[in-house]
């Protein structure tokens, strides 16, 4: 097609206003709802131009960019509209549009008006495509749509030329992470560290993470894992004419992530309040009344026709808004969702403690003396108190510090075993591997204490960086033993990059002649002078299957992974010896 070919084309497509829409649902784990959907625009069926991409680079050097998002912004709030879609509109758009000669700012506030969609419900997506140089100028535009009433989100987080500086500058409402960073996040520990430090910077600037480009279920649940509450993705759902509406059709999809073996397994039936809740309808003065009825009660939650959560009252943001003359008179016999927050933290009964202080602690906004609401399969069941979250959740900190290696940070024996324990009763296919370092002692009495532990502590690393932090754990037993569990599907390729990782990391540790040498002399158990390889790597593995869990306890299963270390150092250099349980046989392997 050439390039006048192409212009007519789009001349047609804006003419004649020949776009579809679809909607990707984004959808809130914890909450088990769908907070809104992205619009995304096709061109027309069997044309060149129904690819965006090609749609929008077409457009993009023809100066008509701003023109064509018009127009799909058009086509997105009325399809919206029609289908009578319930939470957020995410509408795209470009920062060079904004910043084009002929873009016409109010348009959109005109659209949403002419389509009956509040500007609350509509967020902002800027998509960065190419270098955007002129910030005060973006700043005044996306001023303009906050004081309308939009929030902002920036999307590709990390993918494009300025994003960070426009995070800094713009301080917008969402950030979505580039999906480059969690494609393979479960095998990659750069891409977790990344992550990690987006959920710092989102909680300093007060902004909400959404994770697009979700394929896997491994991928999903390390997300789940880290604090991601907001998804989006193929793996949930794919964009469509006519989107889901409940968050519920999609779960199994969800509730098949494993459960990592370094979790407490609590869920939040503890914390759990029966509360009474109130419906819509609920007059504001009877409202009132209850809270005075009981000096107790913090919170209300407010309730749809389906008994699932639409709102909450907070006792104190109450009496803050019937403190203004006359209020109480203007809104005792109006409905209570008239003065509810629709800004709560709704999670399911089967949530874990830790998840939940990770959502809580994300929330900038989130009270210490509010509540938050509980909820099974989407249904009300009560309160949580924030302050008890943060009660337990310190015992456990103290009661994991406790018992963790001095060094390393890891946890160490009681962990370890209570983590085999959990493994046996969930009757977890899995691999239990004792990880032991050769010529660890002669090295430590030449080269020093202090040497040893940053051996130790490299190690440490090299395991971290091995495991999937949702399914896995990592425990030191002491001194150069360390036990790793993995519940991954790859665990020998695991194994043999920990075994690569482990050796190059290692050669910093030795002085030159011993690294070319490859072996230093010391001292051995009996005081006599002898030569020593350079440190390896000695990995008992047992392959643990689900079928034989119920024939093992902790302790028996601790001592076949010893008996099959010991089988693996009795092979010079890198070696790996399996014990499989269902032979309860070994097979040697050697690196």
């Amino acid at each position: 097609m050439t390039v006048t070919e192409q212009l007519s084309a789009l001349d047609n497509i804006l003419a004649h206003g020949d776009l579809h829409s679809l909607f990707q649902p984004i959808v809130s784990l914890s909450e088990r709802r769908i907070l809104g959907y992205e619009a995304l625009t096709r061109g027309p069926s069997n044309s060149p131009l129904h690819s965006p991409i090609n749609l929008f680079a077409v457009a993009r050097h023809a100066g008509r960019l701003s023109e064509l998002e018009l127009a799909c912004r058009k086509s997105a709030c009325k399809r919206f509209s029609e289908l009578k879609l319930s939470g957020k509109l995410f509408l795209n758009v470009s920062p060079d549009s904004l910043l084009e000669a002929n873009h016409q700012p109010g348009r959109t506030l005109q659209l949403l008006q002419a389509f009956g969609i509040p500007p609350s419900h509509v967020v902002i997506e800027l998509t960065e495509q190419s270098p955007t140089d002129d910030f005060a100028l973006l700043d005044t535009a996306l001023h303009h749509y906050r004081a309308m009433g939009f929030s902002i989100a920036l999307d590709d987080l990390g993918a494009g030329y300025s994003s960070l500086r426009l995070w800094s500058e713009l301080r917008p409402d969402y950030v979505k992470i580039d999906r480059h960073f969690i494609d393979g996040i479960h095998q990659d520990a750069v891409k977790r560290e990344f992550v990690g430090s987006i959920l710092q910077m989102a909680k300093a600037s007060r902004a909400q993470v959404i994770a697009e480009g979700i394929e896997l279920a491994e991928e999903l649940a390390v997300l789940s894992e880290m604090g991601v509450d907001l998804l989006q993705g193929y793996l949930l759902c794919r964009p469509q004419e006519q989107p889901p509406r409940d968050a519920r059709n999609l779960l199994p999809k969800l509730d098949t992530t494993p459960t990592a073996l370094t979790e407490e397994g609590r869920d939040l039936s503890a914390l759990l309040n029966e509360q009474p809740a109130v419906a819509m309808n609920t007059a504001t003065a009877d409202v009132l009344e209850a809270f005075r009825a009981q000096a107790n009660l913090n919170s209300l939650a407010v309730l749809n026709e389906q008994q699932q959560p639409v709102g909450i009252v907070h006792r104190h943001s109450l009496s803050e808004a019937l403190l203004k003359p006359f209020a109480t008179e203007l809104f005792a016999r109006k409905p209570i969702s008239r003065l509810m927050s629709d800004d709560f933290l709704c999670v399911e009964l089967g949530q874990s403690l830790q998840k939940v202080s990770r959502l809580l602690t994300s929330r900038a906004r989130q009270r210490i003396e509010e509540d938050f609401i509980i909820t099974l399969d989407g249904r009300y069941q009560g309160l949580g108190r924030v302050i008890d979250v943060l009660k337990l959740i310190t015992e456990l900190k103290i009661q994991q510090a406790r018992y963790a290696n001095p060094l390393t940070l890891l946890p160490g024996n009681v962990p370890i075993q209570q983590c085999l324990t959990r493994l046996l009763q969930q009757a977890r296919e899995a691999v239990i591997c004792y990880v032991d370092i050769d010529s660890f002692k002669p090295f430590n009495d030449l080269y020093g204490y202090a040497k040893g532990d940053e051996v130790l502590l490299c190690l440490a690393q090299c395991l971290n960086e091995r495991v999937d932090p949702a399914r896995d754990f990592v425990g030191h037993i002491g001194g150069d033993d360390f036990l790793l569990v993995l519940g991954s599907e790859d665990w020998r390729a695991r194994l043999n990059r920990l075994l690569e990782d482990f050796q190059s990391q290692c050669r910093r540790f030795y002085r030159d002649e011993h690294l070319h040498a490859g072996c230093f002399v010391a001292h051995n158990r009996q005081g006599q002078r002898e030569e020593f390889p350079l440190l390896s790597l000695s990995l008992g593995v047992v392959h643990l299957h689900s079928e034989q869990c119920g024939q093992l306890d902790a302790g028996q299963l601790a001592g076949l992974a010893s008996e099959a270390k010991r089988h693996a150092k009795a092979v010079p250099g890198y070696s790996l010896h399996i014990i499989d349980t269902r032979q309860l046989h070994s097979t040697r392997e050697t690196a």
